[in-house]
């Protein structure tokens, strides 16, 4: 492969977007693999396939050895949180520090890099890990196992979206290095997420998807008033965003 390739899809973007989101054990990559960041993003829906069904199984072993539902959504959750190395919570987490915690877009930049956890921080994976627990019990208690799996897919869908569509804050950093992906990319990662939570949830997956859709716009706006555009952290914290937008949906729908 050319380091220049810029065809929409290539056989290495699935094991890439797995090096980029996961922790899991993928063979290491050539690095002329890694030139095609932005572009492998249409496979990032299919990551979140890949550890939604994992967190799943391991679920699913414990009810079946009679753990109560809000045990198996812990054990759910930690699986994903494990299998990401919390790279999306540690998003959410800079995320609220930085947004609230400073008074001009330096300022904010400048916490969401600090390392350090704030007071914001920490509410915000209190009440977010909190309400996925709840959300994640009361989907077990009724067998929603497609449920999650597709909030899993949809909230990594719309991370291309963001990376097209909101200018990058700084001028360096991950997300500023991989660059934003072409609208074809973004449309195919989108499709390919509507089909995956259509065929696993039907019609039920409509107004999900709406939240979902509203959340991240909202979400946008916000982002880019405060700091001019997205960041990996808010990049991590539109897909948490994303998936309790979709969860909390779902359960109502109940």
């Amino acid at each position: 492969m050319h380091k220049n390739d810029t065809s929409l899809i290539s056989v290495w973007d699935i094991p890439l977007s797995l090096v980029l989101l996961t922790r899991l054990p993928v063979p290491r990559l050539p690095e002329k693999f890694f030139t095609r960041q932005a572009e492998a993003t249409w496979a990032f829906p299919l990551v979140g396939l890949a550890v939604g069904l994992l967190a799943n199984a391991a679920a699913w072993v414990a009810l079946a050895l009679n753990l109560p539902a809000p045990v198996s959504a812990i054990f759910l959750i930690a699986v994903l949180v494990l299998t990401t190395g919390a790279m999306h919570e540690d998003g959410l987490a800079d995320t609220a520090d930085g947004l609230w915690g400073g008074f001009t877009a330096e300022r904010r930049l400048e916490i969401m890099k600090d390392s350090h956890i704030g007071t914001y921080g920490v509410l915000a994976l209190i009440f977010s890990q909190t309400l996925r627990i709840m959300l994640v019990t009361t989907l077990l208690a009724s067998s929603g196992f497609s449920t999650i799996l597709a909030a899993c897919i949809t909230s990594r869908a719309v991370l291309p979206f963001l990376m097209a569509t909101l200018p990058n804050a700084r001028t360096s950093g991950l997300s500023h290095s991989v660059g934003p992906p072409r609208a074809g990319t973004v449309a195919l990662g989108l499709g390919l997420a509507v089909l995956c939570v259509a065929l696993l949830m039907g019609a039920a997956a409509a107004l999900p998807m709406l939240a979902v859709g509203l959340a991240i716009g909202f979400f946008a706006q916000i982002a880019k008033s405060k700091i001019g555009g997205q960041t990996g952290d808010i990049l991590g914290a539109s897909q948490q965003l994303a998936e309790l937008a979709f969860l909390t949906v779902a359960v109502a729908a109940l």
